[in-house]
């Protein structure tokens, strides 16, 4: 038997680590959307990046805090579900996941119109597929490949950013050739906030998606060879990089352009080095955008495979997104993610301006609710922590805590009140509405099944087959047993489906490590179960099956021809068993079943 130790495989290396957290900030919204804030605010500009960063470094900080403290596959739907309730952490994994399958969709339509610049008689649709297949077989490959790729695509974005900060700075201090010592930019065009001080806070809802990914690096992280120290460096480095990354650059076109330029809003960044005389600018920044794009669609389609794990481990998606290949990837949760992605692709060339629309706009707001809960959640964690063992702690708590959550409470409202933004805010309150009422249905389901089944009577058994996990332990299975074989001459088999959610190895360990982890706490489980029983006398073996409790059941069956099958579950608020019907389905074989509940194990815990 072979098996990783419980720390999760070395899959994301530090050097890839350290570049996503880096580029995770910086995506196409810098490169494009900086310049229609710019006229839409003025000179002053960089006041509303460095507002919306400082809301993002609260958030990382937040993070990095209860990350530390409370290491989790799951980050932040964990720490909502632990601080708020079920609902919070159901919320959180399925409002990111749906983000981020909508950005996938959005990213790979911007990559083909960007594309579309070398290859004008190119179908746009045909481009976003292509995109697509490619960043969907990078993340299939392995989770090193994904590394790699973001590594180098992170690597370029940060490359442009540098070349440009040091241009730009070369060039108004008057070093540059042919250029003079000039920041008149800033003040002759009608004052440093032409548009008014209102302005600056009216940008935040633009600017703030454009920092949105921060946050990856703390998923990312589970991933990696010290998830802790990964945590905390993403977290503490992310200050420098919204510094110099956005507010630098952002400063710096400012002063190079005028705010009313025409030029700003196709793209700043090229026409900030064409006013330095830079040649081929439009080529290269449009590479450098092309880049961006393909960053955010692979590491788009990476975040929500992995929160489709989380919740699948948490048995709120299905358990076959917690099956990973001989690689250590989650290939269904990657598929069932790029499904989405390839559809939002098709709508928007089928119908651009009403279900692509609608799908954009009702995820429009979606990463603010996730912050919202993030920061509600540190603070309630934060009063339930033994402040000494608090290695990261969240700076001035809880006053800076409250202001990360009325700050991002405040960007909402203004939402509400921007006549182009709202209907964002409106559908993606819809969509959050939609998840809560799925969170309660399902609950109901559960409350509605039915308790403990009777014991089915049948005599003299003398083949036994046993189906259970992590109830094998249970006293309540023993007396079963005890009951159903009175003489103590039947013959047993007990079978242990290998889940990683049913033995909970998929809420401890990433995809890495999850296969060889499962087998080994099912085999753990096994064997003990097959001592005890051998200590009482009783004629045992086993094995373990597939993952899938029916299949499972039907193969060892196949190979005991038992008499009399016993299914071993959860008491129903607690059973996925329950839930999708084992019990009533076992019957199928033709043979007795009796269900025994372990509610002594939920009494233990």
């Amino acid at each position: 038997m072979t098996g990783a130790g419980p720390e999760l495989k070395k899959a994301l290396n530090q050097r890839q680590l350290t570049m996503i957290a880096m580029g995770g900030v910086i995506g196409a919204g810098l490169f494009v959307g900086s310049g229609t804030v710019i006229q839409n605010t003025g000179p002053g500009a960089f006041l509303t990046y460095a507002l919306c960063g400082a809301f993002i470094i609260l958030i990382m900080r937040m993070l990095a805090e209860m990350a530390v403290a409370n290491p989790s596959t799951g980050s932040f739907a964990d720490y909502a579900r632990e601080a708020l309730g079920d609902w919070a952490g159901f919320s959180v994994g399925w409002l990111y996941w749906y983000f981020w399958v909508i950005v996938v969709g959005f990213e790979a339509v911007a990559g083909a119109v960007v594309i579309n610049f070398w290859l004008p008689d190119v179908p746009t649709w045909v481009l976003s597929l292509v995109l697509m297949l490619l960043m969907t077989g990078t993340n299939l490959i392995s989770v090193s490949s994904f590394g790699e790729f973001e590594f180098w695509f992170a690597g370029i974005k940060v490359g442009a950013i540098i070349v440009f900060l040091v241009c730009g700075a070369l060039f108004v201090l008057g070093i540059w050739p042919d250029a003079s010592p000039d920041f008149s930019n800033l003040t002759s065009q009608g004052g440093f906030l032409p548009q008014g001080g209102a302005a600056i806070t009216a940008g935040v809802v633009t600017v703030i998606f454009s920092m949105v990914g921060a946050e990856i690096a703390t998923i990312a992280a589970a991933e990696s060879d010290d998830p802790e120290r990964a945590v905390a460096k993403a977290a503490n480095s992310v200050i420098t990089r919204i510094a110099i990354f956005f507010v630098g650059s952002v400063f710096l076109l400012s002063v190079i352009l005028p705010w009313n330029s025409d030029d700003l809003a196709a793209s700043p960044y090229v026409a900030a080095f064409r006013e330095m005389g830079i040649p081929y600018a439009d080529h290269v920044m449009n590479a450098v955008v092309l880049t961006a794009v393909l960053s955010c669609l692979n590491a788009g389609l990476y975040t929500a495979s992995r929160m489709l794990f989380v919740l699948a481990a948490r048995r709120e998606a299905p358990a076959a997104m917690v099956s990973v290949s001989s690689r250590g990837v989650p290939m269904v949760a990657i598929l069932a993610s790029s499904v989405v992605g390839f559809l939002a692709v098709i709508m928007a060339a089928v119908s651009p301006d009403t279900v692509f629309s609608f799908l954009l706009n009702s995820s429009g707001a979606v990463i603010l609710f996730v912050y919202l809960l993030i920061a509600i959640s540190q603070i309630v964690l934060r009063y339930r922590a033994d402040q000494a063992t608090l290695t990261v702690k969240m700076w001035l708590f809880p006053g800076l805590s409250v202001v990360a959550t009325l700050g991002i409470f405040l960007v909402l409202v203004q939402m509400a009140l921007t006549d182009d933004v709202r209907i964002q805010l409106v559908l993606s309150l819809v969509s959050w509405g939609v998840v809560i009422v799925l969170f309660f249905i399902n609950k109901a389901r559960v409350a509605r099944l039915p308790g403990q089944t009777a014991p089915v009577l049948t005599g003299e058994a003398h083949r036994v087959l046993v189906l259970a996990n992590q109830t094998l332990e249970a006293d309540e299975l023993l007396r079963e047993l005890k009951r159903i074989d009175a003489a103590g001459t039947a013959t047993y088999y007990v079978c242990v489906p290998a889940s990683a959610v049913e033995t909970g190895v998929a809420s401890s360990h990433g995809a890495m490590s999850v296969r060889e982890e499962t087998v080994k706490a099912a085999q753990e489980r096994l064997d003990r179960t097959l001592d005890a029983m051998s200590a009482d006398d009783l004629e045992a073996s086993g094995g373990l099956g597939d993952y899938r409790p029916l299949r499972a059941l039907a193969a060892a069956v196949k190979e005991f021809h038992p008499d009399q099958i016993v299914v071993v579950t959860l008491p129903a608020s607690a059973s996925v068993w329950q839930r999708f019907e084992v019990v009533d389905r076992a019957a199928e074989h033709g043979v007795p079943v009796t269900h025994v509940e372990a509610s002594s194990l939920v009494t233990r815990a």
